[in-house]
């Protein structure tokens, strides 16, 4: 008889935005003649920069000629696509080596998948609030998981505790879902544990390109000894609006050793055995978003995002709302109104304003009370968005 994983069971029967998007769907139908605007889920709204476009029509006129055809690819990634992100890290003053960098279909899929080089009777470590699939895909494993806590007296930037013991570490900076960010300063404490733990840094940068401040690290191995004990994540998902696109890419240096062994060299067979590689057409396109003319036009599109969270801000400050984030994120964090609890504030805003955010208690007890807004959408639906916010919060009051 076959068994099933038994661990399944511990998971919830929705995924946090599943859940959001069954309520969204039953609102829609009671009310078509309501327009919703959506600033939960972090989707982006902009098309395509021009040159990537470009790159993608060429690479398709490319596999129409059969001198020029491309079949499997390496599955690690064209190196084409892993010069252009060494290049791009050398403006963080990073240097790699372009057989550490491993192209992939988006850092969700890579954050799930990098479980399979660590035994299930690792210790993790997760901060609460957090991105849901760190720890669903450790609880799919079995992994005892150890929570720490980020709230408001930390600026939701929890801190390592000696005392305690673990072997994987997961941060994430820009955070999602807070828009916290941590310092150098901040960021060499947690290297200093993971090397005094004997653990591994599985450091989540999907939202570097937001960082507007030069003494913030866009990357964890900006830090002396990070290539020692960490693993990062990255993705063209927010930074060039690839989520439909899906093209990611994780580090994994050669100078990290675990029992003696390379997770640069497992992570290598591992791909070449559960994963095809990412489409040249794509590759091509991503290539295109790491060019000097690229990360012009993405640094376009992340200012017209932040221009949002700008606007989005300025609401709430001006209607006696605390929030964090939003401004080296496109998240804005904001607590509440009323003391509402996170669910029923989601309900109470599509009923009365038709607009959906995401609850905080989707991220984790510690998120209970808050709700996170996305700067991803148009700018009039952020201005007519927060206009109703703002006439709603007003009512109440």
């Amino acid at each position: 008889m076959a068994k099933i994983n038994q661990h399944y069971r511990q998971l919830k029967d929705s995924y946090l935005f599943s859940d959001i998007a069954r309520r969204v769907a039953a609102f829609s139908q009671a009310h078509p003649e309501k327009e919703i605007i959506r600033m939960g889920i972090g989707d982006v709204t902009l098309p395509l920069m021009p040159s990537v476009i470009s790159s993608l029509h060429s690479a398709v006129e490319e596999m129409a000629d059969a001198s020029t055809f491309r079949g499997y690819g390496p599955e690690q990634g064209y190196g084409f696509l892993r010069d252009a992100i060494r290049a791009y890290y050398v403006r963080f003053g990073v240097q790699l080596d372009p057989d550490e960098i491993f192209v992939s279909d988006g850092a969700k899929s890579d954050l799930g998948n990098i479980t399979d080089l660590f035994s299930a009777d690792n210790t993790v470590l997760i901060p609460d609030p957090v991105y849901p699939v760190y720890v669903d895909t450790n609880l799919m494993n079995g992994r005892k998981i150890l929570y720490m806590n980020a709230n408001a007296e930390n600026g939701f930037l929890p801190m390592p505790d000696p005392e305690v013991r673990t072997d994987l570490i997961y941060l994430c900076s820009p955070n999602n879902p807070t828009g916290a960010v941590y310092t150098r300063e901040q960021l060499a404490a947690w290297i200093d544990y993971a090397l005094a733990q004997d653990a591994v840094l599985l450091f989540d940068a999907a939202y570097e390109a937001f960082i507007g401040d030069s003494s913030l690290p866009h990357s964890i191995f900006e830090l002396p000894d990070a290539k020692r004990c960490a693993i990062e994540f990255c993705s063209l998902s927010k930074t060039a609006g690839f989520t439909g696109t899906r093209c990611g890419y994780t580090i994994i240096p050669k100078t990290l050793k675990i029992e003696g062994m390379s997770p640069n060299r497992m992570w290598n067979r591992r791909q070449a055995t559960k994963f095809n590689g990412v489409p040249y057409i794509i590759q091509r396109g991503a290539e295109a978003a790491f060019s000097e003319e690229g990360v012009r036009q993405s640094q376009e599109m992340v200012a017209y995002y932040k221009k949002n969270t700008a606007v989005m801000a300025e609401t709430l400050e001006r209607c006696g709302v605390h929030f964090f984030g939003g401004v080296h994120s496109p998240y804005l964090w904001m607590e509440c109104p009323d003391r509402m609890d996170s669910w029923t504030f989601f309900d109470y805003l599509l009923e009365n304003a038709a607009i959906v955010g995401t609850p905080g208690a989707g991220f984790g007890i510690n998120g209970e009370g808050y709700f996170r807004l996305t700067g991803f959408g148009s700018q009039p639906k952020t201005m007519e968005a927060m206009q109703r916010i703002a006439s709603l919060l007003k009512g109440a009051n």
